[in-house]
């Protein structure tokens, strides 16, 4: 991404993160007036368009968005792990949402910095805390979370996506964006075939990338219930992946 000249507004140091706002007039080819959030040197993690607040801005953002309503438009409940600046929570404000954040002070900018003003967002681990959610009680489940090392292993195995399952209603779906490649990934291709122990169909979307060897952001869709798209928009393609191996608990990392 083209971040353009940065402006600091804040540095913080959280047991879990180091975290970067600041202010910048280009975010990927667009000339605007941006405020990011930012983990250690990696990629932003949420961006808000300071002339247009209400905007999503990032790409694979509004494309999550999209295969949501496109799914299903009349869903009502949804439950997020990784909250960022809030984007997607915010953006779902009049559905029944649940957000789970590992770093109290992700939360905690999000609202000084980014005009987060809900209140419902749990503090701790996504897994442990979907854990606790009635069985067949949710229509999606978003799976937005990073550390520097990417996703966190166990949100990657067979015994968490068997776990996502159980708490879905039974046309809900797990949708979970990662950094990764639609060709020669291991990590990727093991994602997908771990997805399909756990659901009858998974459907696998790339976002674009400058060059055909670059990460990127890679979208899963994973349910007991087909959909058809069509043609997904938002800059998505599906892929075909190869097998890979099946990722379990004590295995992952």
């Amino acid at each position: 991404m083209d971040y353009g000249m940065m402006q600091p507004i804040a540095e913080v140091r959280s047991p879990h993160n180091d975290i970067a706002i600041y202010e910048t007039t280009q975010l990927d080819g667009e000339t605007g007036k941006f405020r990011c959030m930012r983990f250690a040197d990696e990629d932003v993690q949420g961006a808000m368009d300071l002339r247009n607040r209400q905007r999503i801005v990032l790409g694979y953002q509004q494309a999550l968005v999209r295969l949501l309503e496109r799914r299903d438009p009349s869903f009502r409940s949804l439950f997020v792990i990784g909250h960022g600046i809030g984007s997607i929570a915010g953006y779902f404000r009049c559905k029944t949402v649940k957000v789970a954040e590992i770093d109290e002070m992700v939360v905690e900018l999000s609202k000084r910095y980014f005009d987060y003003g809900d209140d419902n967002v749990a503090i701790g681990d996504g897994r442990r805390l979907l854990g606790e959610e009635p069985a067949r009680s949710l229509d999606y489940i978003v799976l937005d979370a990073f550390t520097s090392k990417g996703t966190p292993a166990h949100f990657t195995t067979e015994q968490f996506f068997r776990l996502a399952a159980d708490k879905l209603r039974p046309e809900g779906a797990l949708v979970m964006n990662m950094m990764g490649r639609p060709r020669d990934d291991r990590l990727t291709e093991a994602i997908g075939t771990t997805l399909r122990r756990a659901f009858a169909d998974v459907r696998c979307y790339s976002l674009p990338a400058e060059r055909n060897r670059d990460r990127r952001n890679m979208i899963f869709c994973a349910s007991d219930a087909a959909a058809e798209f069509g043609d997904a928009g938002a800059g998505l393609a599906e892929v075909e992946l190869a097998e890979g191996q099946v990722i379990r608990d004590g295995l992952a990392g």
